[in-house]
């Protein structure tokens, strides 16, 4: 099933060009080729480093992908550090001057948004701290939104010769990316105050959108794998109020998930976290479709 729904994401987020023109594009996560995708079409290719089955922090600089990145006319990450472990080594090797930090292929999203969890103090001692603040932008949507107008423009001043279409795709997105999240807010008014347990600080951005209640952390200190005397702690200190439930991204392990389900007798709940996790979440409309399915699946 997973190798499938890994074909179903390259299938979806590869572009082929259609002209020698088409604008090579090197994206780190799955959420920002889908973005890039919907507001470009085929007038790019699109490269995406990661899926949905890993963990965004912990890539390997691998020779395929700095073959790709040396072509890249743009390339498209978070920042925020989420990828501090393998970019630069990524971009050193590459040696490709268009797409160095500083650049106009250079393209952060985090750096256009309101982030949260910004650290008083930096201390690596409490984990992977993200001295920028969280980097899991793309789960509130109006994030995407303004991230969107700031692609579409980078995208014309790369490729003036596809402006008119990038400007006309961008406005046709946002139409219905904004219709979108009307009814999404709409749907997600009676999950407000929802208590949830998660992995990792994967969700804040989500439950600051929807005012969800992220009670605790499997992780002791982000980054760290849970073990089993945290596990037992969250357990004592939970069982008095359980959450409504545990919730993990697909590259999260399951099994303290399941070991604090069981003793907690709450559900587990596996949101799709990015695009291409599974068949419904194959963009970004689905993505956010299928997250609020499962968060409404928990309400009485």
């Amino acid at each position: 099933m997973k190798n499938r729904l890994l074909v179903t994401l390259i299938t979806l987020l590869t572009i082929q060009p259609m002209t020698a023109q088409a604008l090579e594009v090197f994206a780190c996560e799955p959420e920002w080729a889908a973005l890039v995708n919907a507001l470009a079409g085929d007038t790019a290719q699109i490269t995406v480093a990661t899926t949905a089955f890993q963990d965004a922090h912990r890539l390997q600089a691998r020779p395929s992908l700095i073959a790709k990145a040396r072509s890249a006319q743009l390339l498209i990450c978070t920042g925020a550090e989420l990828e501090v472990g393998w970019l630069p080594l990524l971009l050193r090797r590459a040696g490709n001057p268009a797409i160095q930090p500083g650049t106009d292929g250079y393209f952060l999203t985090a750096e256009l948004v309101r982030r949260l969890e910004i650290p008083t103090r930096i201390d690596r001692a409490e984990g992977d701290v993200h001295p920028q603040g969280n980097p899991h932008v793309h789960l509130n949507p109006h994030n995407i939104t303004r991230i969107a107008g700031k692609l579409s423009e980078r995208l014309q001043l790369l490729d003036p010769a596809n402006g008119a279409s990038y400007q006309q795709r961008t406005e046709q997105f946002l139409d219905r990316w904004n219709t979108a999240i009307d009814d999404w807010e709409t749907r997600a008014v009676n999950l407000a105050g929802l208590r949830l347990v998660a992995y990792h600080r994967s969700f804040s951005y989500l439950a600051d959108w929807l005012d969800l209640q992220i009670v605790a952390t499997l992780e002791s200190k982000p980054g760290i794998p849970p073990s089993g005397a945290h596990l037992a702690k969250l357990l004592e200190q939970l069982s008095a109020n359980p959450p409504a439930a545990i919730i993990r991204a697909p590259y999260d392990n399951e099994k303290p998930s399941a070991w604090l389900e069981a003793r907690l007798n709450v559900d587990g709940v596996l949101l799709p976290y990015t695009v291409g996790s599974e068949e419904q979440a194959s963009d970004l409309f689905g993505l956010f479709d299928v997250t609020l399915d499962r968060l409404e699946s928990l309400q009485p």
